[in-house]
């Protein structure tokens, strides 16, 4: 049954290990990349989410560095999120996705090879919906490799023809990881979650030490799991997300050319999309209240949304692949009578 899964993804990811949450599958992930390399530090994006659990609590800056968090365990090691709109390289310059993973070279070349993995959302969600400059991964994935660490792509939010383009977030980058993670999505919020590999970090986890989970890859599972795959398919889904998402983007920055005073950024792929609200377009003051008096309003409107970011500043939208135009008109329409309202301003 994981043979139509395997068809999606490049090789060399032939191995599948079926679990029930995205979270149990950053966990195995964890536990993959350790054995393979007999390393446990990780490298994670600032700004990062990857699940529930205490481990991963421990890899995701988001959760750590918040409210009732903790300091940083010394086997985590933290690289800037690649923003080119707040961070340290802008939208404007060259290379800014080589300019950020040299970050990562960097945090190697001081580790004296303790590093084992580097785990990255393909598309940064709770960081701010941030797309990845172009060629962030490649370099990143280059530096671990050589180091002779392993690089794990978490898919949870935003795989399963999400971005449009690709039926993968990873693939945008031009990369294939060593370990993908998917989640809830896999089973249209069915309790269902993957962890894909490959042929030899499989053998490595093949050491004596089994892994076994109770309703993980049940005959429910699956077949949940397969009627996803179908009707992502059958339905065109990803084409969707295409067409919709480039819409979407193209009506949001009309209204952020017009209501900059507000309107930062404007960013996605396919049906992930963030807006980045601000109070001043030359120091960047988020424009968290703001942020949330929206949300609000728009909830009473039908309209549901939330805020992400550093900052909580930041507009997430990641609706149902099936949305139709008729649902992205009644969000834009509502989307700039909120925007443009003088009393958030």
């Amino acid at each position: 049954s994981t043979g139509a899964l395997v068809s999606t993804l490049p090789d060399p990811l032939s191995v599948v290990f079926l679990v029930c949450s995205g979270s149990e599958a950053n966990e195995l992930a964890l536990r993959l990349a350790r054995i393979h390399t007999r390393r446990r530090d990780v490298i994670v994006v600032d700004g990062g989410y990857h699940g529930n659990t205490n481990c991963l609590v421990n890899i995701s800056p988001y959760k750590f560095k918040g409210k009732g968090g903790f300091e940083c365990p010394n086997w985590v090691h933290i690289v800037d999120a690649p923003d080119g709109f707040r961070g340290k390289y802008k939208y404007s310059e060259s290379d800014i996705g080589l300019k950020y993973a040299h970050q990562v070279k960097e945090l190697i070349d001081r580790s004296e090879d303790k590093i084992g993995c580097f785990i990255a959302e393909s598309i940064l969600g709770c960081a701010g919906q941030i797309v990845l400059p172009q060629g962030y991964l490649h370099h990143a994935y280059r530096y671990v490799r050589n180091n002779g660490g392993v690089c794990v792509a978490d898919e949870v939010q935003v795989g399963f023809g999400r971005v449009g383009t690709n039926f993968w977030a990873f693939e945008t980058q031009g990369v294939v990881p060593d370990i993908v993670t998917m989640g809830k999505p896999i089973g249209n919020g069915y309790p269902i979650g993957c962890v894909a590999t490959t042929a030899s970090i499989a053998e490595s986890f093949a050491n004596g030490m089994e892994y076994f989970n109770t309703f993980g890859g049940t005959d429910l599972s699956c077949a949940v799991g397969l009627k996803v795959l179908q009707v992502i398919k059958e339905d065109k889904l990803q084409e969707n997300a295409l067409d919709l998402g480039d819409y979407i983007l193209k009506k949001l920055n009309q209204i952020k050319q017009k209501y900059s005073q507000i309107v930062g950024d404007v960013r996605g792929l396919g049906l992930f999309v963030g807006v980045e609200l601000v109070k001043n377009l030359e120091t960047l003051e988020p424009a968290a209240e703001e942020a949330d008096f929206i949300v609000q309003r728009m909830k009473e409107l039908g309209v549901l949304l939330s805020t992400d970011g550093p900052f909580h500043n930041v507009l997430k939208l990641k609706p149902p692949l099936c949305w139709t135009k008729e649902d992205a008109d009644m969000f834009v329409t509502v989307s700039y009578t909120h925007l443009t309202l003088p009393t958030i301003y």
